[in-house]
């Protein structure tokens, strides 16, 4: 036969046992009362001596009293809800207390935890002691009658303070009412113990906890994203530049020599048609792996990168760009990009004569600046946000888009009869950051 499979853990909207609801809203009136006598001491105290240098340690204390608080009633909802609250408080940045209370006085939780002490100290547990003390009450006099009746000695018992049970087969008959009703007043407790536990973790678990952590983890997503973009970007770039680009040298190679072989008159002029097809196709594919990702960026770096795209330019380009070291791989490939959409887009629409590029890299960001002195007056494209581009095209937009997932940004400032300057920043941590 096969073996049963175990029951499934229970969900966080799940309902408690009646056990563990009774108990954990039992827990409440003991923790809720000393809450409220440190509360009003600490209050009572702090406000006497506020005159004095004593008072404000007291009142510092009354305002984080709410923090020990939540961490005991995070662990205290694992009673009815399997499913941990995790601590929504961050580490301080540097050891020592005033560190650990600079920290904690600037996080909104901490404000929040103490808005959940006062309402658990007035509110929450006398309705939970309300709720829990009436089951107890109600039952414990039912089943408590015989024992009322031994100890009274005059054979009778009032029940509940509503009437009188003078003989024994009534009282037990009580008694049995009380085993039966205790069932059916602990049931509707586990709905307030469930009710009670959405409401603690509303209060405890702030929204923007779990809304940072989704943040994070769409800001990972989209680095993964744009990881494995340049990756697939040097794969063809590699198979473009072993592959194909070497058939066509081998071929213009080929067709050369068969040039020089002196064919019939004929031939010679089909061999050098094909040549010059070759050659231009080499040319082209030559500009097209460049343009996917150029060695000279993976082998030299962003410096070499960017004054081979000067020496390129048909502008004269002057570099003064200062980076102390080897950048991560997505920083150097999406400033190159960057640079590389300025300076054509100044070569085709600025009538510059002369374009500088200059860049640092200090506290931990990089920024750059390609300015030229050409007659001004680019304009944003208005679908395009912070991309600029001064033909009204969406060049720019591909590369802000890429400078946005790292953090980074691209500016363009352009009055009218010049200069136009692109000025983009990013992050560098350096290449061996695990960041």
């Amino acid at each position: 036969m096969p073996t049963p499979s175990p029951s499934p853990p229970s969900s966080p909207g799940s309902t408690p046992t009646s056990l563990r609801a009774a108990f954990y809203l039992l827990t409440s009136v003991p923790l809720g009362s000393v809450t409220l006598v440190a509360l009003l001491l600490l209050a009572g105290a702090g406000s006497a001596l506020a005159v004095l240098v004593i008072g404000v340690p007291l009142l510092l204390t009354l305002v984080l009293s709410g923090i020990p608080l939540a961490a005991l009633e995070r662990r205290r909802l694992r009673l009815i809800d399997p499913v941990p609250l995790a601590d929504p408080h961050r580490e301080p940045p540097a050891p020592g207390l005033a560190s650990w209370l600079r920290t904690r006085l600037q996080e909104r939780c901490t404000w929040r935890e103490l808005a959940y002490a006062l309402l658990f100290a007035f509110v929450l547990w006398p309705l939970e002691a309300l709720a829990v003390g009436t089951v107890l009450l109600v039952c414990g006099g039912l089943i408590g009658t015989p024992v009322m009746m031994a100890v009274g000695g005059d054979g009778e018992a009032r029940v509940l303070k509503l009437w009188l049970a003078d003989s024994w087969p009534e009282a037990f008959a009580v008694l049995v009412a009380g085993v039966v009703l205790l069932p059916m007043l602990t049931w509707p407790l586990r709905f307030v113990a469930r009710g009670r536990a959405v409401l603690t973790r509303a209060l405890l678990s702030p929204p923007e906890a779990a809304l940072d952590s989704r943040i994070a983890e769409l800001d990972r997503s989209r680095t993964r994203l744009v990881d494995a973009f340049e990756a697939e970007r040097r794969r063809i770039e590699r198979d473009l530049h072993d592959g194909a680009q070497q058939r066509l040298v081998a071929l213009s190679m080929t067709l050369g020599l068969a040039r020089l072989e002196k064919p019939a008159e004929p031939l010679a002029g089909l061999l050098e048609r094909a040549h010059e097809e070759a050659s231009a196709a080499l040319v082209e594919i030559r500009e097209l792996i460049h343009g996917i990702h150029p060695h000279v960026l993976t082998d030299r770096g962003l410096v070499a990168a960017v004054e081979d795209l000067a020496d390129r330019s048909p502008i004269p380009v002057d570099v003064r760009l200062t980076v102390p070291d080897r950048l991560l791989e997505a920083v150097e490939t999406a400033v190159y990009f960057a640079v590389s959409e300025a300076l054509t887009n100044v070569a085709k629409h600025s009538g510059a004569t002369r374009v500088t590029v200059t860049g640092e890299a200090a506290h931990g960001r990089l920024a750059v600046a390609v300015e030229d002195d050409g007659r001004g007056g680019a304009v944003a494209d208005p679908g395009a946000g912070a991309a600029p581009d001064a033909s009204g095209g969406t060049g720019l937009q591909g590369v802000a888009d890429r400078l946005s997932v790292l953090g980074g940004a691209l500016l363009m400032s352009s009055p009218p009869g010049g200069p136009t300057v692109f000025r983009l920043e990013v992050p560098c941590p350096p290449a061996d950051s695990r960041t």
